[in-house]
């Protein structure tokens, strides 16, 4: 497996623009590993966790739900309006999100066919690739962007959120279009999901796999 080429997407973008989308069609269509830094930092808080721990002394019981959980609404309207705890916070779970992708990668090494085809492709969903510094993980980097008016939408949508709430998780992150500046590959979700499949494939189609 020494000439193997492993082909590590790092598939990022801002929030409500259509990462899961895009992830869920890569292993589907193309049953590709999928690694998912959103699942990994809620590993990072399960109960009983020091990191959770941690965020229990800092901001208090009040941050549990009944059943011992981390209250993620309450959390939110914490970190999303203090740029310095939402730091804090994320300098307790990214370490542990980082290792959990490194270990990830190294697994679908290991667990690939060695007879099978040269490339070994891996795509790292990190919705705070840029912010976290995890670029180096991956071998390309790939962002998904909708329109600013699009993306409000969406998210106030799904999350059930103002117009308030949801603008101010939105600002949390890196612009959208300093990170399409940075990017290796931009699909564009602003139309529909036919058009952003065609997208993929186009740029799948770059690359043998």
């Amino acid at each position: 497996m020494s000439d193997r080429i492993v082909r590590a997407i790092g598939l990022t973008g801002g929030i409500a623009t259509g990462k899961t989308a895009i992830s869920n069609y890569l292993a589907d269509t193309c049953g590709f590993p999928i690694l998912d830094a959103d699942i990994y930092a809620r590993e990072a808080v399960h109960p009983g966790s020091p990191i959770l721990d941690s965020i229990v002394e800092r901001y208090g019981a009040v941050i549990l739900l009944p059943d011992g959980n981390l209250n993620r609404p309450e959390l939110g309207n914490i970190i999303f309006c203090n740029p310095s705890e939402r730091q804090w916070l994320e300098q307790q779970i990214h370490p542990y999100v980082r290792r959990r992708l490194v270990e990830g990668t190294q697994s679908c090494i290991s667990a690939s066919n060695p007879v099978s085809p040269n490339t070994l492709t891996v795509v790292l969903v990190v919705p705070l690739l840029f912010e976290a510094n995890m670029t180096d993980l991956c071998t390309e980097i790939w962002v998904v962007y909708c329109s600013p008016e699009v993306q409000l939408q969406r998210l106030m949508q799904r999350d059930g959120l103002n117009c308030d709430r949801a603008s101010a998780r939105i600002n949390a992150q890196m612009p959208l279009a300093q990170k399409c500046q940075k990017a290796d590959v931009v699909l564009d979700n602003s139309s529909t999901l036919d058009s952003l499949f065609a997208q993929i494939d186009m740029q799948l189609s770059r690359f043998s796999i």
